[in-house]
């Protein structure tokens, strides 16, 4: 894994030495992403070419791994970030099409360099199989081409800033460039604060942008200070809707033998490395059943990790233990206090650039920096619940749908106000009571969960229903002043699947913002800002078409989601030591405000600095804290929004000359 960056300085030559500086400075900024080695390139040809590179080392250790690369023909320059797990395939292709294929080393970005020149750029990422993110410099034809893999697993953020094209994988990259001004875009605020994260392609930043998954963007050098549109090469979109009108016709167990011999063969690639390797382990179904394929592949223990917490209800480790040993693994595992979790929250700002607010970043980077103790690469059994229906609001929505779709406003109306006559703690309190009765029968925070379904009853349609569903604060450009909500690819019509199914309609929806935007942004800040290379099976672009394809009685049955996924793992791993209620991986957020974070979130949310900044409207925000302190309501999510934009952007500014 790796860190790219560089620009295109229209005003002069690439050689200066003020732009071979500010190219070291972004590269230093990358350090984190590329531990083991960093390289520089411009272009001879006063063009204004810069790319830099950082190398976390995993396959051809050699300096014939060295980035940025030219390719045999001299042609194109690549800078890359992330792996193309089928390069030996590509490889032996390009041997039987070329004799003349000269080899320096075996690393995949001599693949993708001697691809693209000898079938062309778009041909090469429709048959790239991996996870990246690279900047191309085509000599000949004084083009910078920028690509995106499919699912969106590597960050790649570009934008002009005057004469000068910015990009890189992550923000602060950018912002070391002598040319940075950046200035907070206040409709990307609204977005946050609906969704908790920053959807592409907006950023944080006006006049920067995220690269959309799955997509190619070209500047030519006589295009000044043009916006180009993103090509797509691969779309989620036609997939789905093939997939679904084009279902499997096959019973369930030879459904379930093509699944499990796609995933198999989906781990088998991602196993390959130079440098010792592992897997992350919750004990849920998704990063059990890429363990438990890990662990058949392999001929030793595969090394797994897990974080525990003590506090009642967070604490998935004894789960993973009991897999971990039915398994055979090498299995480590760490109990993290509070204090040792919330002494990640500092770093919350630095890590990810820009405003992120899904609180399950901080086990998330503390298990992270627990494997790369251990190893450099970790497979992560993400995309599970995107592709096979594992989250509660794929039947729960479907259901709450079909129960008041058909009331009068009215009617809704009274079911809310019932709901909401009981405190969310008062519902929790019920439950334990109840669970104690009928385990397993009561779902984790009811409280929460019935307090958003009161606030979803009054939508008119299913699409609005979900939209409810994902809203972390309604109205968010009444919340942030001066601001208007952008169209998104969640609410432009045109973007959406037409699918049949409401469940169905939902999993698309996630599939192209809430996983590329949320699940694997927390994914790659946490584990590259410790230098770890984390993979993703599930996401394997052939795992996801198979997974459009599989019926809604093989996803939901029983009751419980991912069905035909659960019938794969069930080959290795006893049935009942997986089936239980869906755990999040998350913290007491809610709690921790009410304690030890009260003094530090009352300093960000006081009123008078939330008027000085002028982002905010305090009523609002001081209303949630003061039910929240209450316990009235839960409102970590909403507050938790805030708090992170506020540290944020007390960073920033601390950071700023």
């Amino acid at each position: 894994m790796c860190g790219v960056c560089g620009f295109i300085d229209l005003r002069g030559d690439s050689n200066s030495p003020e732009n071979r500086a500010t190219l070291s400075a972004m590269i230093a900024q990358l350090r984190h992403r590329g531990p083991n080695d960093s390289g520089s390139w411009v272009d001879d040809a006063r063009s204004g070419v810069s790319l830099g590179h950082t190398r976390l080392s995993i396959l051809d250790l050699s300096y014939e791994g060295h980035q940025p690369m030219v390719s045999a023909s001299g042609r194109y320059v690549i800078v890359f970030n992330g792996e193309i797990y089928n390069h030996k395939d590509i490889r032996k292709d390009l041997e039987a099409s070329t004799a003349d294929t000269k080899w320096r080393g075996h690393s995949d970005t001599e693949v993708i360099l001697e691809a693209i020149s000898h079938w062309g750029l778009l041909e090469s990422l429709e048959r790239f199989n991996g996870m990246f993110a690279f900047a191309l410099w085509d000599r000949q034809n004084r083009a910078l081409h920028l690509a995106r893999d499919r699912l969106g697993e590597k960050p790649m953020y570009y934008g002009w800033m005057g004469e000068v094209l910015l990009f890189g994988s992550e923000l602060k990259a950018l912002r070391a460039h002598s040319s940075w001004h950046g200035e907070i875009d206040r409709d990307s605020l609204s977005l946050f604060m609906r969704h908790n994260y920053i959807p592409a392609p907006f950023s944080i930043y006006k006049g920067i942008r995220k690269l959309p998954p799955a997509t190619l963007i070209t500047f030519r050098q006589h295009d000044r200070q043009r916006w180009p549109e993103p090509e797509i090469y691969w779309s989620a979109k036609l997939v789905a809707e093939r997939g679904f009108a084009h279902p499997l016709q096959a019973g369930d167990e030879l459904a379930e033998q093509q699944l499990h011999q796609l995933l198999l063969n989906a781990v088998a690639l991602r196993m390959e490395a130079d440098v010792p390797l592992g897997a992350f382990l919750s004990g849920g179904v998704d990063s059990s059943t890429v363990v438990a394929l890990m662990q058949a592949l392999s001929s030793r223990p595969v090394n797994t990790f897990s974080i525990g917490f003590t506090e009642s209800g967070y604490d998935e480790a004894t789960h993973a233990r009991c897999v971990a040993a039915h398994l055979k693994t090498s299995h480590t595992e760490l109990y993290v206090t509070s204090s040792e979790a919330m002494a990640v929250i500092p770093r919350l700002p630095q890590l990810y650039d820009e405003p992120f607010a899904d609180c399950s970043q901080i086990p998330t980077f503390l298990v992270s920096q627990l494997a790369r103790q251990h190893v450099t690469v970790s497979l992560s059994g993400d995309g599970g619940d995107e592709l096979f229906g594992g989250y509660n609001r794929y039947f729960w929505g479907a259901r709450i749908w079909k129960t008041i779709g058909w009331m009068p406003p009215a009617l809704r109306a009274t079911i809310a106000a019932a709901l909401n006559a009981l405190r969310p703690a008062t519902w929790d309190t019920m439950t334990r009571w109840t669970g104690r009765v009928f385990p397993h029968m009561m779902p984790r925070m009811l409280g929460d969960k019935l307090q958003k379904l009161a606030e979803a009853l009054p939508v008119t349609s299913p699409e609005l229903l979900y939209r409810s569903l994902v809203t972390h604060w309604e109205n968010p450009d009444r919340l942030v002043l001066d601001a208007h909500e952008p169209v998104t690819v969640l609410t432009d019509p045109a973007r959406c699947a037409t699918v049949a199914d409401f469940s169905h309609y939902m999993m698309y929806q996630d599939t192209v913002s809430y996983l590329p935007d949320d699940i694997l942004v927390k994914v790659d800040r946490a584990s590259m800002g410790v230098s770890l290379e984390a993979r993703v099976p599930l996401l394997d672009h052939r795992v996801v078409e198979l997974a459009w394809r599989v019926p809604n009685g093989m996803k939901f049955r029983g009751g419980q989601g991912k069905w035909l996924l659960r019938q794969v793992l069930h080959r290795y791993v006893p049935r009942e030591m997986i089936e239980r209620p869906k755990m999040g991986f998350g913290v007491p957020i809610d709690s921790w405000l009410r304690g030890p974070l009260r003094e530090w979130a009352e300093s960000l949310l006081e009123e008078s600095r939330l008027r000085q900044e002028g982002f905010f409207a305090p009523d609002p925000i001081r209303g949630k804290w003061s039910e929240h302190l209450a316990r009235t309501h839960n409102w970590q999510y909403q507050l938790w929004d805030v708090l992170m934009f506020q540290a944020w952007l007390e960073n920033e500014r601390s950071a700023s000359p």
